[in-house]
């Protein structure tokens, strides 16, 4: 379990559970999962649980072509959960990462690949907390609080002419 202390001082537990499902060679240490996820979820107001599953092109087709019925993988999917309080601990859902895609973006776009796994951590977790870039505004929304916390990060900012998402 993760534990961190957001800014307003309350202790926030975060469960990540990280499934490695690919057969990747070159992945982000865990630690570096759990510092990017804690950044995006800073200023959540509950305990929380959230799966990070690392994936294939297979599965992440699977999955792209059943849930957005669109062909092929994507670099990243988004699954919130339904928040039950009852439980004390709230499931926020589930992020799924392609492993190969995001390999292929980052030497397509000179990205360092740990910044574009930081960014696809980021990304999917805000989609988690409802946040989405459907239209303008709310990209406009959405892309300035993942350049926040990923310049927070240390990380360049992840949007110019290069758009990651669809």
């Amino acid at each position: 379990m993760l534990m961190i202390r957001p800014i307003r001082g309350k202790t926030l537990a975060i469960e990540l559970e990280l499934q490695i499902a690919s057969e990747a060679q070159t992945l982000p240490h865990p630690s570096q999962f759990k510092e990017w996820v804690s950044r995006a979820l800073a200023n959540s107001y509950d305990d929380l649980e959230i799966t990070i599953r690392i994936v294939d092109e297979a599965e992440m087709t699977h999955l792209n072509e059943t849930f957005r019925k669109k062909n092929g993988p994507t670099n990243v999917l988004s699954f919130p959960a339904e928040i039950n309080p009852q439980f004390g601990i709230h499931t926020l859902g589930d992020v799924i990462i392609c492993a190969p895609v995001v390999q292929r973006e980052s030497e397509s776009t000179g990205i360092t690949i740990l910044e574009h796994w930081a960014h696809m951590v980021v990304h999917g977790i805000l989609h988690l907390l409802g946040y989405d870039h459907i239209d303008k505004n709310d990209a406009v929304k959405m892309e300035s609080m993942e350049t926040e916390i990923l310049t927070d990060l240390g990380f360049t900012a992840p949007y110019g002419d290069i758009e990651y998402h669809e």
